[in-house]
């Protein structure tokens, strides 16, 4: 049996196996044509919306000073087109060899070389149990149901009346998928449309290069007119006083616009590692599955931004000490299949300070 290491190696890194591009939205007019949908800026005046419950003489009333009721802001918007009938939301994938994922592995000042090497033997001895059996397969039929199901449309799934999800094959076919009837808390009852998905992804992590998914989802959202869809939004650390909000948005800004309208800002988008966070979120391993039955986004210590909580961050459960123990385990295991997808997650595993 392997060697359980007491530590990892001082640089340990890898690169992530599953390739995204950003998802891109767009207007669909006349159920055929497609325009893009952009982000415009434009200023509005609001209220206050802040809780200042328990603060004397700051309550909004009709004798409350003009600046302390008015919220005036510059924020962003994407909205469809006056004339679309859907949003398109359109995205590619491909799945990396896992063989290419360590990307980094170096010994820090008081590692042991002779167990450097033996770790990088147990990493790949790892890595090949993985492709010559099933666990690949497995983990690509969970990706391929949070394609289904549509969970990479966020906010733009809970409001939809319709969506639906096709999967364009590499060899030309495709595949379609009713996204808020597809299960979208449990990876049981795998259909035979979403195994041929799976099967092209999986392929990818065993080493075949020509297996590009191309994702479309149409999301209906029962209302006609300009309605508010949701792209990314951007962070800025040191916002600038009265803006609001910045939506993520791709591609050149049209010229010679008049800067105190409303200006378009780009076409709108789903940042990739946004997608990728939706497709790996499929931990249904950790240890409080069973009382929450949410599954959580594969992270080496099960962090939850929902739920600001740790899930995996105690005893044996993380990634960090499930690697110290990769020479033993089976890929085909609830423990083998959570840390292979953190190994097709990417990121660094060093064990220095």
């Amino acid at each position: 049996m392997a060697k359980k290491l007491s530590k990892l190696p001082g640089v340990l890194s890898f690169q992530r196996c599953l390739l995204v591009t950003d998802g891109l939205f767009y207007n669909e007019l006349d159920g055929e044509r497609l325009s893009p949908l952009w982000v415009i800026r434009h200023g509005i005046r609001g209220t206050q919306n802040i809780n200042k419950a328990g603060k004397e003489g700051q309550a909004a009333s009709a004798s409350a000073k003009r600046e302390e009721v008015s919220n005036i802001q510059t924020t962003d918007s994407a909205k469809l087109a006056a004339d679309a009938t859907a949003l398109l939301v359109r995205f590619n994938l491909r799945g990396m060899d896992v063989e290419k994922a360590l990307f980094a592995c170096a010994p820090g000042q008081k590692d042991s070389m002779s167990d450097l090497n033996a770790f990088k033997d147990d990493l790949m001895a790892f890595v090949r149990r993985a492709k010559e059996g099933d666990a690949l397969d497995q983990l690509a039929c969970r990706y391929v149901r949070n394609i289904a199901n549509g969970r990479f449309l966020w906010r733009n799934r809970t409001v939809a009346q319709t969506a639906t999800v096709e999967v364009a094959l590499p060899t030309g076919g495709k595949k379609t998928f009713d996204a808020l009837q597809t299960p979208f808390n449990s990876f049981d009852g795998v259909s035979a449309d979403e195994r041929a998905v799976a099967e092209v992804l999986a392929r990818g992590w065993k080493g075949d290069p020509q297996t590009e998914l191309r994702v479309t989802a149409r999301v209906d959202l029962g209302l006609g007119g300009a309605a508010e869809v949701f792209p990314s939004q951007n962070y800025l650390e040191n916002k600038a006083r009265g803006f609001a909000r910045p939506l993520y948005c791709v591609g050149g800004v049209p010229d010679n616009q008049d800067q105190h309208s409303v200006r378009i800002m780009g076409q709108a988008a789903l940042r990739d590692q946004k997608i990728g966070n939706a497709l790996r979120t499929i931990d249904t391993w950790y240890p409080a599955y069973g009382e929450r039955g949410i599954p959580l986004p594969v992270e080496p210590n099960g962090a939850s931004l929902d739920a600001q909580e740790f899930f995996r961050n105690k005893g044996e459960a993380s990634g960090f000490k499930l690697m110290l123990r990769v020479g033993e385990l089976d890929p085909a295991t609830p423990e083998g299949l959570f840390l292979l997808a953190c190994i097709i997650r990417g990121g660094v595993f060093s064990g220095s300070e």
